[in-house]
């Protein structure tokens, strides 16, 4: 469980790089220093070398002893002393517990490493210079780790943007491929051509609606978010469209609190829903499809009568999975989707603002 932990904090092949890499470069400096200060001279190169391979694994010992509890400090760290809310008792904090952490796996490596062979210096003095060396070196590790964390952090964050841009724009491009539906156009080019002879103030009340929705589709494509008013009202225009086709055969009822009017959710949303309901249930006077809008607390639900095509086309749920995924991208919140024996109901969540993840941390 705490490897697990580490791991997801800090990935632990990169830290075994790491403690190599930090215990070949005490050992080479601390016998180095030993044996030019006359403090524990060397004897010949079969002298460092036995030196060197044992300071190399009881280092990488104690640089083990003391990553993973320094590793855990900075969790806890992380979770009750995050950087922008309390750096000044943080770095106390965290400073008296590095230096703790030394001096206790000092005194363990120290005792060890005398037990295998006896210093010629008062062991005394050996545990101090030690502790010493150890609580430099796990400071400087302490804050190798952050730094590191920090760019990990970083670089992780620049390629989760990069992702969900490359995600967006290409959401964005089957929204907007979806809105210029050839089938939608044709059967709208139809009606519009039956109107012109029958009736022309309706006709041009057609196009007026018409224009209305591409208008919409451009100007609200690379937005986020829309207020449920703005999308209320390209729906009404879209549903003026279908009506225009179907009459009285398509029944649409909307009954929303107003002061939900001003929340947030991603465009075309509600186009999506309408969309699949008239294209994959019966439309017609003797079996009417009837599109319910109405609110349940902060969500917004979309229910229609099942009624299913007999020949009806399989769905590719290629509008459903958009609009998680634009959802996913500006909220903690999903849209569900139901079925039961007699309704088809889609849940779709009304946003104050934009969120994120780390907004609920």
């Amino acid at each position: 469980m705490i490897f697990q932990r580490i791991n997801r904090l800090f990935p632990l092949p990169k830290l075994l790089y790491l403690l190599v890499t930090v215990a070949i470069g005490v050992q080479l400096i601390v016998i180095s220093f030993n044996h030019y200060t006359g403090f524990h001279p060397l004897d010949g190169f079969t002298h460092f070398l036995v030196r060197f391979v044992r300071g190399f694994f009881l280092s990488l010992v104690a640089g083990f002893m003391m990553a993973i509890p320094g590793l855990l400090i900075i969790h806890f760290m992380n979770r009750h002393f995050p950087w922008k809310e309390r750096a000044p008792e943080r770095v106390l904090l965290q400073l008296t517990l590095t230096v703790l952490v030394a001096f206790t796996v000092s005194t363990l490596i120290t005792l060890t490493a005398h037990f295998l062979s006896p210093y010629k210096e008062p062991l005394d003095k050996v545990l101090t210079y030690n502790a010493l060396i150890f609580a430099v070196a796990n400071i400087i590790l302490m804050a190798t780790l952050e730094g590191m964390l920090f760019f990990m952090k970083g670089d992780a964050a620049e390629k989760k943007a990069e992702a969900l841009e490359k995600e967006l724009s290409q959401i964005r491009f089957e929204v907007l491929k979806s809105q210029i539906n050839p089938h939608f156009m044709f059967n709208s080019l139809n009606v519009l051509s039956g109107l012109i002879d029958k009736d022309v103030d309706k006709a041009q009340q057609f196009i007026d609606e018409f224009s209305m929705i591409y208008r919409y589709v451009l100007e609200t494509i690379e937005k986020p978010v829309v207020a449920l008013n703005d999308e209320l009202r390209f729906v009404r225009s879209y549903v003026f469209l279908q009506q225009m086709r179907y009459g009285e055969a398509l029944e649409v009822t909307v009954n929303l609190p107003a002061h939900l009017l001003g929340t947030l959710m991603p465009p075309l949303s509600l186009q999506v829903v309408f969309e699949n309901a008239i294209k994959h249930n019966i439309v017609n006077p003797s079996n009417p499809l009837k599109i319910e809008v109405f609110a349940e607390g902060e969500w917004l639900v979309i229910k229609n009568n099942i009624q299913p095509k007999v020949s009806t086309t399989a769905s590719t749920r290629l509008g459903q999975d958009n609009m998680v995924k634009r959802y996913k991208m500006i909220s903690t919140s999903a849209p569900e989707f139901t079925v039961d024996m007699q309704h088809y109901t889609v849940r779709l969540p009304l946003l104050e603002t934009i969120q994120d993840e780390s907004d609920h941390h």
